[in-house]
């Protein structure tokens, strides 16, 4: 009997674990949600468009 209730209660705090969590995962998601970041910095003069690894071409690339 002593399993049976033992057993019970891993089961009973793994569930609230899981729901403890959930509701953290939910609170950090509306403060993130709430915090507005500023305007992204404006694009230096003389740069191209894309300027990811493939917009460059280097002697290692042939």
């Amino acid at each position: 009997m002593e399993t049976v209730v033992l057993i019970a209660v891993i089961i009973l705090m793994i569930g609230i674990g899981t729901r403890w969590i959930h509701l953290l995962n939910a609170q950090h998601d509306a403060r993130i949600e709430a915090y507005h970041f500023s305007d992204p910095l404006p694009r230096p003069p003389g740069l191209p468009d894309d300027t990811g690894r493939r917009a460059h071409s280097t002697d290692a690339d042939r």
